[in-house]
């Protein structure tokens, strides 16, 4: 459906790097990255607000790069929701059908219809500026998708939310896009959104998309080193391997798979497993380890782990610290299976 083939912009402090990929028809396609990596200028870019400077996009395979904005078949959600103040709920949904020209009669059918879905019937008489930020989304959304879009373009929709209103969003937007078929490219930094909603994600760092893949693929297998640690695999290391054997920092770690020479493997901080005494289990790395720090993030607990040389980074819970007497200076084991070494 969608084509973007090797797009580049610069604009102020933002640029995009030679950017491609393709959206399907009916695919929820998430592009996940950290602030400032070029994320709004791309849904912008592909929305016709700006042009690039390089490159071309494509709806349907139809060159659309220089087509304004109304004559994309797209529909663009930006953070702010940018709905209009003076008009009620019923009218700031029911814009761009007026726009067209649509029978009064069939423009409320339409409105009611979706506003039904959406969870919005009872708020169609008021005005923005008395709803709450999950009611705004959920109009900014019925705004778009009443005029039928080929495409939903979705700018960190719900980075404005509370933690339970995103959370309840995130869940209802997984039955709308069943309900309504909608085709989605959403932008975010949120891994909670990218899971939850994503067909396929690609991982956009620095301007450049890096890693586009399934969301099974991308957080499995990182493409490169900065990618893993942009998804969370706190512990970088680096050794010789030999076979099934790395060797680094004099500590000895079974691999998932046969590799030779110096090489960088990541392992993710809740893929540790912490005991008081040695397990017997499936995992092939099996240590004994110095607590060095604790750090108190809130839901979890990272410890910083010492094995001879080398440091490791794992996360428990507040109650397993608790019940396992976890002090700095302790002894504890540390283990982890050889196929969550991840070798780059």
């Amino acid at each position: 459906m969608l084509s973007v083939e090797n797009v580049s912009k610069e604009w102020k402090e933002f640029r995009l790097r030679n950017i491609s990929f393709e959206v399907e028809g009916g695919d929820y396609f998430i592009i996940l990255g950290p602030s400032g990596a070029g994320k709004t200028l791309l849904l912008e870019v592909i929305a016709g607000i700006f042009t690039p400077d390089e490159g071309r996009i494509l709806m349907e395979g139809v060159d659309i790069t220089d087509f304004p904005p109304e004559k994309r078949g797209l529909a663009y959600i930006p953070q702010n929701y940018a709905l209009f103040p003076h008009l009620t709920v019923f009218d700031n949904i029911a814009y761009g059908l007026k726009l067209r020209k649509v029978p009064g009669e069939e423009i409320k059918r339409r409105v009611k219809e979706l506003a039904e879905i959406l969870g919005i019937s009872h708020l169609l008489h008021r005005k923005p500026k008395t709803l709450s930020g999950g009611e705004a989304q959920r109009v900014a959304i019925g705004r778009a998708l009443i005029l039928n879009p080929k495409l939903l373009l979705l700018d960190e929709p719900f980075a404005n939310l509370d933690v339970q209103s995103r959370s309840k969003l995130i869940q209802e937007m997984k039955r709308w896009r069943k309900e309504l078929k909608i085709t989605a490219l959403h932008v975010t930094h949120s891994f909670e959104e990218a899971v939850s909603l994503g067909d396929r994600i690609g991982v956009m760092l620095n301007g450049s998309l890096i890693q586009v893949g399934s969301i099974k693929e991308v957080f499995g297998k990182p493409k490169n080193e900065k990618v893993a640690q942009f998804l969370g695999f706190e512990n970088i290391i680096e050794g010789e391997a030999s076979g099934r054997v790395l060797k680094a920092n004099g500590v000895l770690i079974e691999l998932p798979r046969e590799t030779r020479g110096r090489v960088r493997v990541g392992i993710r901080p809740e893929d540790i497993v912490i005991s008081k005494e040695a397990l017997k289990s499936s995992a092939r790395n099996e240590f004994k380890a110095e607590i060095k720090a604790i750090e108190d993030l809130g839901a979890l607990v990272r410890l910083t782990l010492k094995i001879g040389n080398l440091e490791l980074r794992a996360f428990i819970t507040r109650s397993s610290l608790v019940e396992l007497g976890i002090e700095e200076g302790k002894d504890v084991y540390v283990s982890f299976k050889a196929t969550a070494v991840h070798v780059f």
